[in-house]
């Protein structure tokens, strides 16, 4: 594992900018917990370098947001081990990151439904 420099965890303020962004996508409170995940900052490269990481999960959909340097962030959202997604960027600010991830992934999962143009919820539901 690679370690050039251990990357500061999150903080409080940090937690409140990812919580307020949760509560406003989804409506209510989410648990989000604080883990480290070993990722590969180059793709190119076989190094990984231990990042701190915000996780959370609702609706089928799991979501991590990687802090890889001081105020540079990188998400990623999955509904399985064959079913990922990312961004295609790294962010200098978390709540952009956040709000970019969310938005990313609201298209998806409208897109999973079959949502198109001009359906309603009613016939995403299946009800007529």
């Amino acid at each position: 594992m690679s370690n050039p420099g251990k990357i500061s965890d999150f903080n409080d303020a940090d937690r409140w900018v990812v919580e307020s962004a949760l509560k406003e996508r989804y409506g209510h409170l989410v648990s989000i917990e604080i883990a480290d995940a070993e990722i590969r900052l180059d793709p190119a490269s076989k190094d990984v370098t231990e990042c701190p990481t915000f996780y959370w999960g609702d609706r089928g959909v799991e979501i991590v947001i990687f802090k890889i340097a001081e105020d540079k962030f990188r998400s990623q959202f999955y509904y399985s081990i064959t079913e990922q997604y990312g961004t295609g960027r790294d962010f200098d600010e978390l709540a952009e990151c956040v709000s970019v991830t969310l938005k990313l992934q609201a298209d998806h999962e409208k897109d999973r439904a079959g949502a198109t143009s001009g359906k309603t919820g009613a016939e995403l539901g299946g009800r007529a």
